[in-house]
Order: C-alpha cells, then structure tokens, then sequence
C-alpha cells in the first residue's frame, strides 16, 4: 500500500553568496518575489499538495524564516485597531497549524544530500517532498502536487525533470533514461554535473522530489562526490533498481532565484500574474526595452 505523503524537507541553510551583500544580514530565502518572501512560495505549493508537516534544515542566522510563520500578536493587534482587517484576514489565512513546523540545524556546509540526512529523524520511516526555495515554481497546478499525485500513480520515487541545452548540462543532477512514456520517464541511471560530453541525456532534475525514506540509509554513509560534498543524487541513484522511480516532466514553469537574472525576472512574471498590479507593471515595461 502506498504512503500517504504528508512530509517536506526544505533546506535553507546556504549562506546565498550571489545576493551579497542582500543576504549578509537577511536569509536568502526571505527575499520577497513582489510582496511574498521564496520560502512561504514553497510552503505554499507544499500544502496545496496535502502536506502537512514541515522540517527547515537551517543554519546560523536563519531564525527569521521561523519568525515568519509565527503569530506576530503585536502586529495583528495593530492592524485591527486601524481597521487593516482585509490585510489582519490575509495574514491569518496563511498561519500554519501550531506543532507543523519544526527545525533541524545543518552545522556544516557539507552539501544537499546531508542537509537532508540532518532531517532523519523528522522523516522517519515515511515518503518525503523536497522542495528547494530558490526553484520558484509558476504553475496552474502546485508543482509538489504534481508530484504527489504522480507518486501515487507509480509508487516509488518521482522527481520533476525539464530538459536544458547539452551545453548546460553540467549544472545539474541528469537521467539516464530507461523508457520514456511522455510526462513519465522511467530512469535507470542518475549522474551528478557530468561532464558535457558523458551526460546520459539533457533531462536535469529541479528542486523538487518526493523520495522514499530509504534515501537516507545511503546518505548516512556520507559518501563525497562531486564538488567534495555529500551529494542527494548519488543516493537516490542507488535507489534505482530496488524501488520504482521516475522523472516527471511537470507543467508549469521555474525560475531560478539563487540568480540575479533568474530572480528579476521571477518578479516580472510573478506581478504580472497580480490583478492588482499587473496593468501598472505592464504599463511601465516599455520603458525599458
């Protein structure tokens, strides 16, 4: 029988070094798309998939994403005595469940794969979401729900692939596909930024996952690969072979907000997603072409 999957990992314990000086003082995942900081994006789209239960794999200096989904009293109380009940009735809708929240800390910059160790204990023996804040998704249906539906379709381990030039393909976590059945690719093989011309393909896997808690036998080895760190795709490529496990071509799109241009234009398509300041963005485009 199949899990229900009601757990998400999120590590934001990276120091955001291409937003200096912005992330000196700020976490990088609090930088606001339009009005809306990346990490509440990406619970956001976790709970329109059915989780439930959130682990914030931090790091020193990132009690603000805490904050954020705390009960600001002083601030609610404020804005009812001045009558701000539209915005008092916004902020309440986005509370989260006391107790569905907690917090591991990743002391070591040691990479992916052992930010997701360090939430061993929160994951436990079930099917965990992965989501990675700085992949801003912009889909009609939550990406993580695509996911999970497609998790409980195939069982297994389901990962959301796009395809990228060759050229770009040592940039991330890339398939050796075994059958490709359109939106479903079955995958025999996974490969961390190889190089250009060993890639098995130019399907790369996003910031998104849902994985079986059998992942974290192999993480607990904590077997370096490349760049010198303890790499997720190393383990979930051994998954292959004992579990099913696919790569889904999601719908929607992702805008890379670990960089500067990925980010700027994230705020673009995002405003212009906003009723009530679309025309005022569309407007001033032009200007600037």
């Amino acid at each position: 029988m199949t899990k229900p999957l009601k757990k998400a990992v999120l590590p934001v314990a990276g120091l955001g070094t291409r937003f200096l000086p912005a992330t000196k003082a700020l976490a990088k995942e609090m930088l606001p798309v339009v009005d809306k900081p990346l990490i509440q994006y990406a619970v956001e789209e976790a709970r329109a998939a059915g989780i439930e239960q959130f682990c914030f794999v931090t790091g020193r200096g990132k009690t603000a994403i805490v904050e954020h989904f705390d009960v600001a009293y002083e601030l609610e109380k404020t804005l009812e005595s001045r009558g701000k009940l539209d915005v008092l009735e916004e902020l309440r809708a986005q509370a989260q469940m006391p107790g569905s929240i907690t917090t591991v800390r990743q002391q070591v910059p040691m990479g992916l794969g052992h930010a997701i160790w360090c939430a061993r204990a929160f994951i436990g023996n079930d099917p965990f979401a992965i989501l990675l804040p700085d992949d801003l998704m912009l889909c009609k249906t939550s990406c993580t729900k695509q996911l999970a539906d497609a998790y409980l379709e195939t069982g297994g381990n389901v990962v959301a692939v796009e395809e990228v030039p060759m050229e770009r393909v040592n940039k991330y976590g890339v398939l050796d596909i075994a059958e490709d059945k359109g939106r479903l690719v079955s995958v025999k093989g996974l490969v961390e930024k190889p190089k250009v011309e060993d890639a098995p393909s130019n399907l790369t896997v996003i910031g998104r996952y849902v994985l079986m808690p059998e992942v974290l036998e192999h993480l607990a080895k904590m077997e370096k690969g490349a760049g010198g760190e303890v790499q997720l795709t190393d383990a979930m490529a051994k998954l292959i072979g004992t579990q099913p496990f696919h790569g889904l071509r999601y719908e929607g799109r992702r805008f890379d907000c670990g960089d500067k241009v990925g980010f700027l234009e994230a705020q673009i398509a995002f405003a212009l997603q906003r009723p009530d300041i679309a025309k005022a963005v569309h407007d001033f485009l032009p200007k600037y072409v």
